[in-house]
């Protein structure tokens, strides 16, 4: 049986959407710090793992589900954001293709941490 989980930090979601915020931040060093798509995709980066950690400290399955949600659909405007600087030379497509591989991986692990807490709500319910 799988060790259990103390801490959010112990969530591979949590250590991919980290990993993804480092990169997002490395990047937007090169944009104006005033540029509001810089201010947007720091925030929803940052998002990602905030919700994911809040989720976590929560006690019902329907609070998780709700913080882990927010923290996906953060994953997804990030997305969105990567799509726009790329598409408007804001940041090299070289530096797209660096993120875009992190940005999979955090909605792939949050969809399993969804799809896993979902299950473990039906398991109770039964």
């Amino acid at each position: 049986m799988a060790d259990k989980i103390n801490s959010f930090t112990q969530l591979d979601a949590w250590k991919s959407g980290h990993a993804l915020v480092l990169k997002v931040l490395a990047c937007c060093e090169g944009l104006n710090r005033y540029d509001a798509l810089r201010n947007q995709m720091e925030r929803a980066a940052i998002s990602i793992t905030s919700n994911i950690a809040e989720g976590f400290g929560r006690q019902s399955y329907i609070d998780k589900k709700h913080f882990y949600t927010i923290a996906r659909g953060s994953a997804f405007e990030l997305q969105n954001q990567l799509l726009i600087a790329r598409d408007s030379n804001k940041i090299k497509n070289e530096q797209f293709e660096e993120i875009a591989p992190f940005s999979l991986d955090s909605l792939r692990l949050l969809h399993g941490l969804i799809r896993s807490l979902q299950r473990q709500q039906q398991k109770a319910n039964s």
